[in-house]
């Protein structure tokens, strides 16, 4: 209801065309050099060690960028040099983690939370289409056990809960949320905070209810912690969160790897898995930053074109958390870079190797993640449908993708 609230201010396809009159009028005036451009010789300059021209270069670029009300490219701009300037200095660890240290606000969280639903469907197409596979799966089963990788603040299931609800003899189900350490935040807190959130939802609507919250590293998680009952049906679900997760750059036998074999041995009934589709994993540097500037140029373009500039959630959501991540990418190296996303198609093969079977995408789920975007939504966000996977994105760029999996019984344990 929120999110349907706020998109009706937000602009949707033609209704921003004086808005963007506006700014065409704007960047005559400002935009005199090309920020991009500017910002990809910078990178060349501070991969080489050329400190003297990259401090010219990261001084012009300061002069262009504005954090608080620029275009989206001075915005971006902003973020991007703070990374350059780190990297070059080689503090990036010491400010990337300085920041990971600033404590967020139960209230900031939820207000990020709910301005993303309105300006984007990515979130919503998500747990919609992870809603019917749980609604398909469980039907005729009395007892459903989800383990949900990534828990957080637990929003994704109330919507769930309802549906059940509405059921009539709703199933007895059962959350088993994991949370990982993570500085800045307090798991302990935050499990016990949607374990009482939603007893609370299930309250509401009758549902049977038992929630359990484990604080872990994912590729420390022994399955018998998770009291698995034969008698339930088990389902899986990850949504983005395997991204911070270390690859081959950090260990032969990847933490990625590791976990998905630990699903594998967990035998659900359906494994549901959302990963942020992105190539800028690459060991060289210039590479790596070209890739990085082209996926966050289409999100800050994307909240440009969906939410006025001096919205003060959107400052929370590029500063707080987009920021940051372009902080962690672009100054900081080995283990401490801990954003380090792949493509649909990497980790297609990868839940290949661990043992996992893709399943279809369903006709009617795409069919109402477009009308969802048609409806609420700027008309230049993209969904479409590549080998099972249901893409999401923004002006053609794939920026995320969603899944659902099964045991591959003809696979030898793992």
């Amino acid at each position: 209801m929120a999110a349907k609230e706020a998109s009706k201010n937000s602009p949707k396809g033609e209704s921003s065309t004086a808005q963007q009159k506006s700014r065409g009028t704007r960047q005559l005036k400002k935009e005199v050099v090309d920020l991009r451009t500017l910002l990809i010789h910078c990178a060349k300059a501070v991969a080489t060690d050329d400190r003297l021209l990259a401090s010219e270069l990261i001084k012009k670029v300061r002069q262009h960028s504005s954090r608080v009300d620029g275009e989206c490219c001075q915005r971006l701009a902003f973020y991007f040099v703070n990374g350059l300037e780190a990297r070059l200095a080689g503090t990036g660890s010491q400010l990337f983690h300085k920041m990971l240290a600033k404590r967020i606000s139960e209230d900031d969280v939820l207000k990020v939370y709910n301005f993303y639903l309105a300006v984007c469907p990515f979130n919503r197409a998500s747990y919609t289409f992870a809603n019917q596979t749980f609604m398909e799966t469980s039907a005729g089963h009395s007892r459903v056990h989800i383990v949900d990788f990534g828990v957080c603040t637990g929003f994704q299931w109330p919507s769930l809960i309802q549906l059940f609800g509405e059921q009539g003899v709703p199933p007895r189900l059962r959350i088993t949320g994991i949370e990982v350490p993570r500085p800045g935040f307090s798991p302990l807190e935050n499990i016990e905070r949607a374990g009482k959130l939603l007893a609370d939802y299930a309250n509401m609507y009758k549902v049977p209810f038992q929630y359990q919250g484990i604080y872990s590293r994912y590729e420390d998680i022994q399955i018998e912690d998770l009291n698995i009952d034969e008698d339930e049906v088990l389902i899986i679900n990850c949504m983005y969160q395997m991204k911070n997760l270390g690859d081959e750059t950090v260990a032969m036998n990847s933490a990625r790897d590791r976990v998905l074999k630990i699903m594998r041995r967990m035998n659900p009934k359906v494994f549901i898995f959302g990963i942020l589709n992105g190539s800028y994993s690459s060991p060289f540097f210039v590479t790596c930053f070209k890739e990085l500037l082209f996926h966050y140029s289409s999100l800050f373009d994307m909240l440009d074109m969906s939410a006025p500039r001096d919205n003060e959630e959107r400052k929370l959501l590029e500063g707080g958390m987009l920021g940051r991540e372009i902080l962690n990418i672009v100054a900081c190296e080995g283990a401490d870079r801990i954003e380090k996303p792949e493509t649909y198609q990497q980790w297609q093969a990868r839940c290949h190797k661990a043992g996992f079977e893709q399943l279809s995408l369903d006709p009617a789920i795409m069919k109402l993640v477009l009308w969802m975007k048609k409806e609420f939504y700027h008309e230049d966000f993209v969904a479409d449908e590549d080998n099972g996977w249901l893409l999401q994105g923004w002006k053609g760029r794939v920026l995320y993708a969603v899944s659902k999996w099964k045991v591959n019984e003809s696979c030898a344990d793992q």
